[in-house]
């Protein structure tokens, strides 16, 4: 498990999170911070063996209480069902966290159909699946968390066409569903990541020309951490982001553009 800070507040004792793309990377440290503060957390993936080794890693190294579930963001009826079994494994499912999240970059002109499709259907319209299908559990308590995974590219990045377009529409998501759900005692915010240190990056042929000019990009002079992006969405599924809603909170270093 990466380092965590010397004392994690237990904030999240009597929660239960549903963490969509969760088995590895990004959404693997999302979960794991969530377990840390007391959460119980169903770590969702369409690599189920993968979740069932991130869940089981939160149980024996945490202590924490995790279940794997199949889960693939496109298919409504498949994460209806993951949710139930979570709501039932943990008594309450009260906080979402939509992570899942697939690249597929090319410049307009090489950018086919499929390239598009493919990207929105996982990155917004899974977001939108994922959010329906938590509502009943969310409203039961009279207290719900929704926490959804933007990018600093919503803003606009260069071959990237489909994924700003749906990082874009994740905020408009965000901002539509705060304004619905205020009434039923739930939030809904977005965490912007810019440049992140994953495995993703790191094997990526061009991996130092792209760090490099990340941090030159930025005022502060380091690759965010997974952990960094996941301490943030702790935050906004706590108590202590009650007030805040429909916001985007960019963990990007200072970069912005």
């Amino acid at each position: 498990m990466p380092d965590q800070p010397a004392t994690v507040p237990t904030r999240l004792r009597g929660h239960a999170a549903f963490v969509t793309g969760s088995a590895r990377g990004l959404g693997r440290a999302i979960a794991e911070r969530l377990a840390a503060e007391g959460a119980g957390v169903a770590v969702a993936d369409v690599d189920l063996a993968a979740a069932e080794d991130a869940a089981a890693a939160i149980r024996a190294e945490q202590g924490g209480r995790a279940i794997a579930v199949a889960a693939d963001v496109r298919d409504a009826a498949a994460v209806e069902a993951a949710m139930e079994r979570a709501a039932a494994e943990f008594g309450v499912l009260d906080i979402l966290v939509n992570n899942a999240g697939v690249l597929r970059d090319a410049r307009l002109e090489a950018m086919s159909d499929d390239d598009w499709d493919f990207v929105l259907d996982v990155n917004l319209r899974g977001y939108f699946v994922c959010a329906r299908a938590a509502l009943p559990h969310l409203r039961r308590g009279g207290w719900g968390r929704i926490v959804n995974i933007s990018s600093r590219a919503y803003l606009g990045n260069p071959g990237q066409a489909n994924y700003t377009a749906a990082k874009a529409g994740v905020v408009g998501l965000t901002r539509a569903l705060s304004m619905e759900l205020a009434r039923d005692g739930i939030t809904v915010n977005a965490v912007a990541p810019g440049a992140i240190d994953t495995a993703l990056v790191r094997a990526h042929p061009r991996a130092e020309e792209i760090i490099a000019r990340a941090i030159k990009a930025q005022p502060v002079k380091r690759l965010g951490t997974p952990e960094d992006v996941a301490a943030a969405v702790a935050f906004l599924a706590s108590d202590d982001a009650g007030f805040i809603s429909g916001d985007v909170l960019h963990v990007s270093g200072g970069r912005f553009g």
